[in-house]
């Protein structure tokens, strides 16, 4: 399995995941469907599938025009998010398979939108597990909470992506990860590890390099909304119970200007 960064309009991620075995390709949001196609094109990859992280625009909008350009192939997105060009719907839970080796596993992740699915896959015949996040999880952050709850984006964040493998490497839907540092370290100054990881994504924006992908290991110790159920992050932030604090830094950063 190996994945190609597609940068995509102003600070985008789409992605493409091939099954190098088969030459079989997916591609999560690709809002720029000519850029993506071109990238296939340059892997050698036949591009089977579409994976829709949720309906905003820059990650749906490309849809229609993908499905022009590769007549039968598959649109998937959350069945209760009214994805443009939609051809399958996907529930919680619900797998696909792509080629010979990978397999695709929805993750029911809400609260950014009301049916925003995060997509975890994996490889048969080597270790290698990736999640791709869309606006749900970002590198150091979370999605705003457009459609949902602080409860619903702490049972997306910490409960469902949470109980992955902590290697599994995180894959979102944009390039926010300085300022997110940036904004962590407000609620946690003393943090090293959010020190460390800002010096270095700091060097990679630099050098226009992209500072995903992130791991959900690496999460727990340097996003503070993927750290709610610590007792010092909820008194960093007056609060005494995890989604208490996950609204409450999420106002917060609603309302910082880094």
């Amino acid at each position: 399995m190996r994945v190609c960064h597609i940068p995509c309009l102003e600070d985008n991620y789409s992605y493409l995941i091939l099954d190098e075995r088969s030459g079989e390709a997916a591609v999560v949001d690709p809002v720029e469907p000519e850029k993506v196609l071109q990238v296939a094109r340059d892997e050698g990859a036949d591009v089977k599938l579409v994976l829709t992280t949720h309906h905003h625009w820059d990650h749906a909008g490309g849809n229609d025009k993908i499905r022009q350009m590769v007549p039968g192939i598959m649109v998937f997105g959350g069945s209760s998010d009214n994805v443009k060009g939609c051809t399958n719907k996907l529930e919680n839970g619900d797998k696909l398979s792509l080629g010979e080796d990978i397999e695709i596993l929805a993750l029911h992740t809400p609260c950014h939108t009301k049916g925003h699915i995060s997509y975890f896959v994996t490889s048969k015949h080597e270790e290698a597990q990736a999640v791709f996040t869309g606006d749900t999880l970002f590198i150091a952050g979370c999605g705003k909470f457009f459609e949902g709850t602080a409860d619903q984006m702490y049972q997306s964040l910490c409960v469902t992506l949470g109980s992955l493998p902590k290697p599994t490497r995180v894959y979102c839907g944009h390039e926010y990860t300085e300022k997110n540092l940036l904004f962590a370290a407000t609620i946690e100054p003393e943090n090293e590890k959010i020190k460390e990881k800002l010096a270095w994504a700091h060097h990679q924006r630099q050098a226009s390099l992209p500072t995903i992908p992130s791991t959900i290991g690496e999460e727990f110790e340097t996003n503070p909304f993927m750290r709610v159920d610590l007792e010092e992050i909820q008194a960093k932030v007056g609060c005494s119970s995890p989604v208490e604090a996950m609204r409450e830094i999420r106002r917060r950063k609603d309302t910082w200007r880094g």
